[in-house]
């Protein structure tokens, strides 16, 4: 497959995605049925495109839409519990221009960030396969030779993270270390031979900000750590 020349056609692409038939019938399903909150919403029911700055220099990568969030609204983190926690996050670290999204006309505009993730369907039980994965990787790797200023990339949660270090291996970057030298931990940073910084939080799922153990000082730190590391 030819690569995508630009963000937008990318995305174009990412939506028209049938290359696994699991998660496309379980989005469907999760669409037709719907959650009684959202009887009356018409649900995105697809794969999810990212969302951005295309002159970022900030990635955040994440694991995988959720079924009543992105698949629902057709952005990352748009209408669930983690993008209530991650928007005002980001509106307070100046990448956000308002704290809520709740809709793709909602107005909201990223400065100096994009959004995307590992998988963009959203999975059963927000666990998709090793295989699924894979089928995926390849708009990672498109998204990151289109983002030309990218400078950071923050990974929401531990796999996002080895998405990360799977691109790096996928891209035979020089010099990388083995895996052993990439223990994830909320907060850690790493400096990549390719010249990118990688910073790892712990993701901003219900079971982590309703626990406290993720609050949203811990993830606000992360993203003032990025602004700095993007020279932002």
């Amino acid at each position: 497959m030819p690569a995508a020349t630009s963000l937008q056609a990318l995305n174009a692409r990412i939506v028209a995605c049938n290359l696994c038939p699991r998660l496309r019938a379980h989005c469907q399903e999760v669409a037709r049925v719907r959650r009684r909150a959202y009887a009356d919403w018409e649900y995105w029911g697809k794969p999810v495109p990212s969302f951005g700055d295309p002159r970022a220099r900030v990635l955040a990568l994440g694991l995988a839409p959720g079924a009543h969030g992105s698949n629902r609204t057709g952005r990352p983190f748009t209408g669930d519990g983690s993008g209530d926690f991650l928007f005002p996050v980001l509106h307070t670290a100046g990448f956000a221009s308002q704290p809520e999204a709740v809709s793709r006309q909602d107005g909201m505009k990223l400065r100096g960030l994009w959004i995307t993730s590992v998988a963009r369907c959203a999975p059963p039980a927000n666990k998709p396969t090793p295989q699924e994965l894979r089928n995926c990787a390849p708009w990672l790797d498109d998204e990151m030779a289109l983002l030309t200023n990218l400078r950071v990339v923050v990974c929401l949660g531990r796999i996002a993270f080895d998405g990360l270090l799977a691109y790096l291996r996928r891209a035979e970057v020089d010099g990388l270390p083995p895996r052993s030298a990439f223990a994830f931990a909320h907060g850690a940073e790493f400096a990549l031979p390719n010249g990118l910084t990688a910073i790892t939080s712990f993701h901003p799922s219900l079971q982590n900000t309703n626990t406290g153990r993720l609050t949203p000082e811990m993830l606000l730190a992360v993203f003032r750590r990025a602004r700095v590391a993007a020279g932002l």
